[in-house]
């Protein structure tokens, strides 16, 4: 089982390799790909060092799954190369999620969607994935028709650059490298990625369509508003869904606390809920703060918080591969 991570030495590619390893991936050769700056640099995992290739070298060598970690544009271009070679891409970018013919996977949520015959899968968006985790058992029981979801993300979403901006801020360092229009230390900026033509980023854009793709229904009415927050750890939301069944609370939290990768962390006699610091390199996603919207009808709020480098990316692509395997798709 020949695996490569197409770009290893960045911060989604680096958390790739290390749940890789922790989850004791049943891998026999590991190839590390990355730009031709970092070309020869060396990594080590399992104990064992490897050196960094560039992506030709990477598709002559004819790995089994490729995990891809390297912006859209390195998607479109070299996914399709690496799939022709006969090597199972499962894509961290935007690229291919929105694409009709590939599919765009949650194992908790739509693994009976994948095939033997899918050579590209798509890794939604790491704000969607903590969602749906949470929405999916309830949709089965109650049907979802709207979602209202506002989201606090992790600066970690924007990469080392916002990282770096946010602490040399905090050190009054303010000459320094910057990643947003505005200071983010101290600060909250309602806007991630870029603006479209309706007054939505591209960011909510990307919740509203994959949501409704992942859970296989577009009559849900879902609307999105995205912000950056001066946090690590992981991004939260506050989710109000409104269903077309009536429900009662305990069994909401039951059902939660049944499913597969949710914590049900909720416990307000003793401030007990979610928060970034707590499921900061965590797997789980995390839900609190569950109550009725005494406002509507059938209408439920709840807080959703997850590591977004970890479930939100790397740990849902890495378990996406290992569904493959088991389910002898590859």
């Amino acid at each position: 089982m020949k695996v490569a991570v197409v770009g290893a030495t960045g911060l989604v590619g680096t958390v790739m390799l290390k749940v890789l390893e922790e989850r004791n991936f049943p891998l026999t050769e590991l190839i590390p790909v990355a730009s031709e700056k970092s070309v020869g640099k060396e990594i080590t995992f399992k104990g064992k060092k490897y050196a960094v290739v560039n992506i030709d070298t990477a598709i002559a060598m004819k790995p089994d799954i490729a995990l891809f970690s390297a912006g859209g544009e390195t998607s479109l271009k070299h996914a399709p190369r690496f799939a022709e070679a006969g090597t199972v891409v499962i894509d961290n970018s935007s690229a291919w999620r929105m694409d009709p013919s590939k599919k765009l996977i949650v194992p908790e949520v739509n693994s009976h969607d994948l095939c033997i015959d899918d050579r590209i899968i798509a890794n939604p968006n790491c704000s969607t994935i903590q969602m749906v985790v949470a929405l999916k058992p309830l949709h089965t029981k109650y049907k979802i028709k709207r979602i209202v979801v506002s989201t606090y993300q992790s600066v970690t979403g924007t990469g080392v650059k916002a990282v770096t901006q946010m602490m040399n801020e905090r050190k009054g360092i303010m000459d320094g490298p910057m990643a947003y229009a505005y200071p983010i230390d101290l600060n909250v900026i309602p806007q991630i990625d870029v603006f479209q033509d309706n007054g939505y980023t591209k960011e909510e854009m990307k919740m509203i369509k994959e949501t409704q793709k992942i859970l296989g229904d577009h009559t849900i009415r879902i609307t999105a508003t995205t912000v950056r927050i001066p946090v690590v750890g992981g991004h939260s939301e506050s989710v109000n869904v409104e269903f077309e069944r009536d429900f009662d609370i305990s069994e909401v939290r039951s059902i939660l606390a049944k499913s597969k990768g949710i914590k049900v962390v909720d416990d307000i006699a003793n401030l007990k809920y979610p928060m970034p610091k707590d499921a900061h390199e965590r797997d789980e996603v995390f839900v609190g703060r569950i109550r009725r919207d005494e406002s509507n009808p059938n209408t439920l709020n709840m807080w959703i918080v997850a590591d977004n480098l970890r479930k939100g990316a790397a740990t849902n692509a890495v378990q996406i591969a290992e569904l493959l395997i088991n389910e002898e798709l590859i």
